[in-house]
């Protein structure tokens, strides 16, 4: 697992989004400076021959705060050894050990750095309960200030209004709540420079530690950013099966996001899609082999985690083999834990094992982890114990079994197969008994909020419980450098360089080649690539983003034709298909019954190759399964998603102009159980 050092991170932030200074500060009095690299949660060490070094001030009642680079002076004992400019470390590469020491005129911290033939380059922390700056501020926290870092809601309407900045309600909720985290919706980032506004002022509204901004930018069908760059998906990934390219995509990601102040990122899926039928996950998921999705799942951890962006795997245990949305119901997998480490649960294992920050839960029931029923209170019938709110999943199989230390969040708990059967203060007082950290998106706010304190207050939750998410919350904000700033940074710097970073040239260089690379070709009757002349006619035909695919097809031959429709086709239209020379059929599918013989689309492909002699080339738009409905057909092309690139990438292998390289990382099902195509097929020019 590839580490930047915390230094480098804070000194990013500190320049990306202003952490405005609290109101907590002019208050309290500063009993400290410490260097983070001496907290026993870091593990701090030199990189390239350099080591960045954060001063924070603590304050009396426990919270910590980045001390003003102005009030600090660095020193270095050996300057043979190492020396220090503004808590840059620069070592010599000479023996020898160095003390760096930087000091307020108060308050002074010191650490070493070690250099030896045997020991090169060594960073040594000192040590004692001053060090102790997560229990320190848990110690000095309310039980309403513990409970509030737990909670993430999402404030996408207001009134009936998207919120795009922030509203006094809101800043005023954050504050009342102590919120530890928000999760940002499409509806809430339209443009680089408000999305940068309105995540600087959540920040202020924070008022003692930093909030962990969220968002769901997975690339493909889940991309929130409307001004960032639309990476393919990880289907997309999957069939390009490179790990430097998904490592490329996550970093891209990942800087954007970091740009605009967003500090989490509820990606990547790690869920198999080893199920065609699955309603919800499909082309979100690398792939149907857990060794491809483990592969491309971390190296996209890496690039992202790269950024100072914490990562996040989801749907835990695993939502891949399900037909059911648990947006809109209880889904379940019914496995024993044998089959679930070898399929479902290896990737989350390897993505553990490399240092993952965050795991999201799924809203299913696993019977052969959890055979707990309790009652629906839909509608008073016995249901098994979902695993966002199962005890046996989430401690003993996550943190037990798989041994994983990191932050454990909730999907939306707004989401039917929760909503519809627990009451909103019972899901989340479960989930926390559970074991989760973060409840994200609790139905009403005021009502779990003060749920879980009378928990707290009866004993149904022990304050020890609670204390133990804090300290991972807090960990992982001093990891990724969310802590509020005694020196905010200008927020028209913090526009400018998220201006230059969303939606880069070379961050749309790193989209298109990762959706040319993921165009798969199956079917080649020898009408691929299109060898037409200036005056040959090509027809594109469907419905659902037929639009954008006629527009990449006609930027390579203007004599291109779009026929927008979808259903049994007309005596004319099919004349004007016999005339063509060539027909390109785009098809959109996202379930069984889109992509069924009977649904309007295949019902007209499937008419063109009955009844017309034009050479007829599919397009899978989302789904590579689309060509289960038309087998018969000419040319097929997959290109995995919706987005203006894989357009693109297909128009330009339609023409020769990008050779396919991609490799099916699903089975396409056929008649009678044989596969109408392999996992892993994937022809070329």
């Amino acid at each position: 697992m590839k580490k930047r050092r915390l230094g480098v991170w804070i000194v990013i932030l500190t320049l990306l989004f202003p952490l405005l200074p609290t109101t907590t500060s002019a208050q309290s009095h500063i009993t400290d400076l410490i260097l983070l690299e001496n907290v026993p949660q870091m593990d701090p060490s030199i990189e390239n021959d350099q080591l960045a070094l954060t001063a924070v001030h603590v304050y009396e009642d426990g919270h910590f705060e980045l001390a003003s680079e102005e009030e600090l002076t660095w020193r270095s004992k050996n300057k043979n050894v190492a020396m220090v400019e503004e808590g840059l470390v620069t070592t010599t590469g000479k023996n020898g050990r160095s003390f760096i020491t930087v000091s307020d005129g108060t308050h002074e911290d010191r650490i070493a750095v070690h250099h030896t033939p045997k020991n090169p380059e060594q960073v040594i922390q000192s040590s004692g309960d001053r060090y102790d700056l997560i229990g320190q501020a848990i110690e000095g926290m309310t039980i309403e200030e513990k409970v509030g870092q737990m909670l993430m809601p999402d404030f996408r309407n207001w009134k009936g209004e998207n919120v795009t900045k922030m509203l006094p309600e809101i800043e005023q909720m954050v504050k009342d709540y102590h919120l530890g985290g928000v999760i940002l919706f499409r509806e809430n980032v339209v443009t680089t420079e408000q999305t940068a506004q309105l995540v600087a002022d959540y920040q202020a509204a924070s008022e003692k530690f930093g909030l962990l901004m969220t968002i769901d930018q997975e690339g493909g069908i889940v991309t929130r950013l409307q001004s960032g760059t639309d990476m393919p998906g990880n289907m997309a990934l999957g069939a390009a099966n490179s790990e430097d390219l998904s490592f490329d995509v996550g970093k891209v990601i990942g800087e954007e996001l970091n740009a605009l102040g967003i500090n989490m990122n509820l990606a990547p899926v790690l869920d198999v899609n080893n199920n065609p039928d699955n309603p919800v996950i499909g082309v979100r998921s690398f792939g149907e082999s857990p060794e491809l999705v483990a592969e491309m799942g971390v190296a996209y951890t890496e690039g992202l985690q790269s950024t100072g962006v914490a990562a996040t795997a989801k749907h835990f245990p695993g939502h891949g083999d399900t037909a059911t949305d648990s947006h809109l119901g209880l889904p379940e997998v019914p496995y024993d834990k044998e089959r679930l480490m070898d399929v479902e649960l290896y990737p989350f294992q390897q993505a553990m094992d490399a240092g993952i920050d965050a795991i999201m839960t799924a809203h299913i029931t696993f019977p052969k982890i959890d055979d707990t029923k309790v009652i629906s209170q839909k509608d008073g019938t016995e249901i098994a114990l979902p695993a966002t709110l199962s005890e046996k999943v989430l401690t003993g199989l996550m943190r037990e079994d798989m041994g994983y230390e990191g932050l454990i969040i909730t999907d939306a708990m707004n989401m039917k197969a929760i909503a519809d059967h627990f009451g909103p203060v019972d899901a989340a007082i479960r989930a926390v008994k559970a074991g989760t950290d973060i409840v994200l998106m609790p139905v009403g706010l005021e009502q779990v909020a003060e749920g879980l304190l009378e928990a707290v207050e009866s004993g149904e939750i022990s304050t020890e419980r609670i204390e133990a998410s804090v300290e991972r919350i807090l960990t992982l904000k001093l990891n990724r450098g969310i802590i509020k700033s005694e020196q905010p940074a200008s927020i028209d710097d913090v526009i400018a360089n998220a201006e230059q970073v969303v939606g880069s040239e070379s961050h749309k260089q790193v989209e298109m080649e990762a959706a040319e690379q993921a165009v798969t070709l199956l079917k080649n009757e020898d009408v691929l690539p299109l060898q037409a002349n200036q005056e040959d006619d090509i027809v594109v035909i469907g419905s659902t983003f037929v639009q954008d695919l006629y527009e990449a097809v006609k930027s390579h031959h203007d004599q291109t034709e779009l026929i927008n429709t979808s259903g049994l086709l007309s005596d004319d239209q099919l004349a004007r298909l016999e005339a063509a020379d060539a027909i390109i059929a785009g098809t959109y599918t996202y379930s069984v019954g889109t992509r069924s013989a009977v649904h309007p689309q295949m019902q007209m492909v499937n008419q063109i190759l009955d009844e017309v002699d034009t050479p007829v080339i599919g397009v899978g738009i989302r789904n590579p399964y689309d060509i289960m409905a038309y087998p018969e057909v000419d040319g097929y092309l997959a290109q995995y998603g919706f987005r203006t690139a894989s357009f693109q990438a297909t128009a330009a292998t339609l023409f020769g102009e990008n050779t396919p390289t991609g490799k099916l990382p699903v089975t396409i099902p056929g008649p009678a159980d044989e596969p109408l195509y392999e996992f892993g097929f994937g022809l070329s020019y």
